[in-house]
């Protein structure tokens, strides 16, 4: 048995199985995630969000498998009595981008299920979230990254029913530094053989919530003034594509980030990131939250 603090973790997730009266909590779980070699994700259970069992793998790379590093942020849902799983994997000389895997149980093992990835091949992108609208269709919110665009984009994609592929063209929602909170970092990029220096703005980790008063909330992460930070933007026609605004303050800003919301099974509205943001000390957080006329607070 473990405690929540002992666990290494980034890109935290949690699934809650009725069923079993169990959390599962998914996460980049690699102890290098940066370099190459990386060896799958690993899941945790738990009763309570304190003392976990585990860790249980539920994927690793077949031999032929596409991507060789950076497996992270992976997310799983109950989603016509299975259970998929949401991952961004990367390789050599191939973009970034979500992959969605399936599996019988929680517990995997789980196997790839769309055809690589579902985000545009040519597009470095990441973190891929799953919603499902109001009229059961389902769409990917994902981030494009700012290695490739300097002020990273949040953008939105149908998704066939059963999972397997993109159904249209992606849309979209709003660029990084939209957003007042929001706090740019300058990089060294080779371009046509030049050294340049560029301010990019970064998108991480979003997330999609329908608060109860009905608004429709998207959580996300980027650079904020005392590090990595998440932010709270809202969709001002109550539908995925939006268009989006964003709260002027963030609703974590001690540098920590890229997490979700979910209920606890006692009713509890918890939200969960990972902090700090540094590898290897990052940890899973579970946070009380609550709710104001669609104003999401953390409960001091």
């Amino acid at each position: 048995m473990l405690k929540r603090e002992d666990i290494q973790i980034r890109d935290p997730a949690i699934l809650k199985v009725c069923s079993e009266k169990k959390y599962y909590l998914y996460g980049t779980t690699d102890k290098n995630c940066w370099g190459a070699g990386a060896t799958g994700f690993n899941v945790y259970s738990s009763e309570d969000l304190e003392n976990f069992e585990g860790p249980f793998e539920v994927f690793h790379p077949a031999k032929d498998f596409w991507a060789t590093h950076n497996f992270w942020a992976p997310e799983v849902y109950q989603y016509n009595n299975k259970y998929y799983m949401f991952a961004s994997f990367k390789a050599d000389g191939v973009c970034r981008g979500t992959q969605i895997l399936v599996s019988d149980s929680p517990k995997g093992p789980f196997v790839p299920w769309s055809d690589r990835q579902v985000t545009p091949l040519d597009w470095e992108c990441l973190d891929g979230t799953l919603f499902v609208d109001e009229k059961k269709q389902p769409w990917m919110v994902f981030a494009r990254e700012w290695l490739q665009v300097y002020d990273g984009e949040m953008w939105v994609i149908k998704l066939t029913k059963d999972l397997k592929r993109a159904d249209g063209e992606p849309v979209l929602l709003f660029s990084a530094s939209k957003a007042s909170w929001c706090r740019g970092a300058v990089h060294d990029f080779t371009i046509d053989g030049v050294n340049t220096l560029k301010k990019v703005y970064v998108t991480d980790g979003p997330f999609v919530y329908k608060a109860e008063n009905g608004e429709l909330l998207m959580l996300w992460s980027s650079g904020g003034e005392q590090g990595y930070a998440m932010g709270v933007a809202r969709s001002t026609s109550g539908n995925i594509v939006g268009p989006w605004v964003h709260d002027t303050d963030p609703l974590y800003f001690k540098d920590g980030g890229h997490g979700m919301i979910f209920k606890t099974f006692e009713g509890n509205v918890m939200l969960t990131i990972h902090t700090p943001n540094k590898t290897p000390t990052e940890r899973p957080v579970f946070l009380d939250l609550y709710e104001d006329n669609g104003k999401l607070f953390l409960n001091s």
